[in-house]
Parts: structure tokens; C-alpha cells; sequence
């Protein structure tokens, strides 16, 4: 089972992507986003360049639906497949191939994608959805986590998760946060906890990386005038 959630924050401008899944360290194939462009899922059979290419093409300014619709279109497999795609303008698509596992299927909002495999049913991206839109204003990263851990509380799939991750991609072209745990028994639980520790240990550091517009970054900086 997989299910997931791809978002455009209008407030700050951010992306996200965060999922849980069945299978181990599969969140690079699954969760995409780029700064100021756009976010997106991939799921069930697998096919990563619905999310590469629809990202692509909404950077030349387009928008989601009719991208991910094209792709889809021309894409041989796409009744095996499963995606979802938002946009910098509000906009969101999602497909579900006839022939993803059961219980599937997709829930379309402005800025906003649910989409989920092999479920119990629609209340896994019911629950998803709700807590992700109930902390309106919060950490992005956060809002992600816990609309996972909402979704994971439904009881979710028929077979059960091991991995899970987030993406959250800011103003550069690296992520703000990128978080994941590829194999264990309780995969929120446990990104749950990696998130915590992140938030104290790393993003800090990230916060001071080299940026396009201060090369140095703020953490080269502070050693330099450290050294004299």
C-alpha cells in the first residue's frame, strides 16, 4: 500500500510531498517537489518520470492538470499507475490507473493532493486530508507529518507500511527538510521522532547553507569571523 500527499503552500510559497508506504526506502521514487514549481507523488507501478516531466514543465510555466493529463495520456502503463501533481497557481491533478490495487483513489483540492493504494478505503485520504488542512498556518513540515500520522490511524492499508518520508523544499534548490526512515515495523512513529531530532540538530545548520543569493551562507560566515 502507499498513500500520499503533495502540496503547494500559498502563505510561504513552499512544496511538499511526504508518504507512506509498503515498500522500503522507496521515498525518492515517490515524493518529488522543486522550489518554486511544484510538487508530486508517484505511486503504485511506478512511474517516476510522470512527476520528473510534470515538474519540468510546470517550471516553463504551465499548469498542473492539463501537464499531468498529457503525461498520463501518453503514458502505455497508466492504468497500473498512480500520481498527483500541484502547481505554484493553486491548481491540482490526480490519476488513478483502473488496474492500481484496491482500495485506490484521489482526493483533488486547491494547493493539494491525496492519493493512496491497496487501502482499507477513502477514509485513509479522508483523515489525511482533514489534518492536513485543520493546521493551516503551521510548519509545513509538521503539517505533512501529521496529516500522515491521520491517515496512518484509520487503519490504512491491507498490507502493512514500513517506510515513510517528507520533502520540504523552500526558496533553493536543495530541501529545507528531507526526511525519511526506509524499513521499520512503525514508519510514522519513527519519522515522527527523525523529525523532532531534525528540527533540533540539522535544520539549523541547513538554515545556514549557502544560498543563491549569500554564496557564502551564513555557517562560513561564523567561522570566519571566528578565526579572525
Amino acid at each position: 500500500m502507499t498513500f500520499s500527499i503533495a502540496t503547494h503552500d500559498p502563505h510561504s510559497g513552499w512544496f511538499a510531498a511526504g508518504a507512506v508506504t509498503a515498500m522500503p526506502a522507496v521515498g525518492k521514487l515517490v515524493t518529488h517537489a522543486r522550489a518554486g514549481v511544484g510538487a508530486a507523488c508517484t505511486q503504485a507501478t511506478i512511474n517516476p518520470y510522470l512527476a520528473i516531466d510534470g515538474l519540468a514543465q510546470l517550471a516553463d510555466g504551465r499548469h498542473a492538470q492539463p501537464v499531468l493529463k498529457e503525461l498520463v495520456s501518453a503514458d502505455p502503463g497508466r492504468d497500473f499507475r498512480q500520481a498527483g501533481l500541484v502547481d505554484g497557481h493553486g491548481g491540482a491533478w490526480a490519476w488513478t490507473g483502473e488496474q492500481t490495487p484496491q482500495w485506490a483513489g484521489h482526493l483533488v483540492h486547491p494547493h493539494v493532493v491525496v492519493q493512496g493504494n491497496r487501502l482499507v478505503g477513502p477514509e485513509t485520504l479522508e483523515a489525511t486530508l482533514e489534518a492536513f488542512q485543520q493546521r493551516d498556518g503551521q510548519v509545513l513540515a509538521h503539517r505533512i507529518l501529521e496529516a500522515l500520522a491521520a491517515g496512518e490511524a484509520t487503519g490504512a492499508d491491507t498490507k502493512g507500511a514500513l517506510s515513510a518520508n517528507l520533502t520540504v523544499f523552500a526558496t533553493e534548490d536543495y530541501p529545507l527538510w528531507d526526511v525519511r526512515v526506509d524499513h521499520t515495523e512503525d514508519p510514522v512513529a519513527a519519522l515522527r521522532s527523525l523529525v523532532e531530532e531534525f528540527d533540533q540538530e540539522l535544520l539549523p545548520q541547513v538554515r545556514k547553507l549557502p544560498t543563491r543569493a549569500d554564496p557564502m551562507g551564513e555557517a562560513a560566515r561564523e567561522q570566519t569571523e571566528s578565526i579572525g
